[in-house]
């Protein structure tokens, strides 16, 4: 009885299916400019409640995998001209990243982790479970 009650235990366990991101967000190629980059983010919220605020850090990568630039910002709410995203909305947001010197090289690359994600009523998420980021597809 023990043998069958852990084979079954490993099939549940070897069949759990791992929860979809409930901020799902799209990173755009870095546009750069003389001494400015932008990076454009797209963000749905998946949650079934309204994302108050996330923070975010972009890490401008030359082709050597170097940094040339970086930038923290609140990229949903987190100040009052900024507003809270509904559940099931959308929003983007542009990261501008400037620099004292125009940057070395065109060929950046955007690397963009979460810190904080806060949602309605305060409640923090889990930015390691609950955000996905990916890179846009390029055609």
């Amino acid at each position: 009885m023990k043998i069958v009650y852990r084979v079954f235990l490993c099939i549940g366990l070897a069949c759990v299916i791992p929860a979809q991101a409930q901020l799902a967000v799209t990173v755009s190629s870095p546009k750069v400019v003389g001494q400015k980059a932008v990076v454009e983010l797209k963000m749905t919220n998946g949650f079934p409640e309204k994302i108050e605020s996330a923070r975010a850090v972009c890490f401008l990568l030359d082709e050597q995998g170097k940094m040339a630039g970086q930038a923290t910002k609140w990229v949903i709410g987190g100040t009052k001209d900024r507003a809270a995203l509904e559940s099931k909305g959308e929003t983007t947001f542009n990261f501008v990243i400037t620099s004292s010197q125009p940057f070395a090289t065109t060929n950046l690359t955007a690397n963009v982790s979460f810190s904080r994600v806060i949602l309605n009523g305060g409640k923090p998420a889990n930015v390691i479970r609950d955000v996905s980021v990916t890179a846009q597809s390029q055609h």
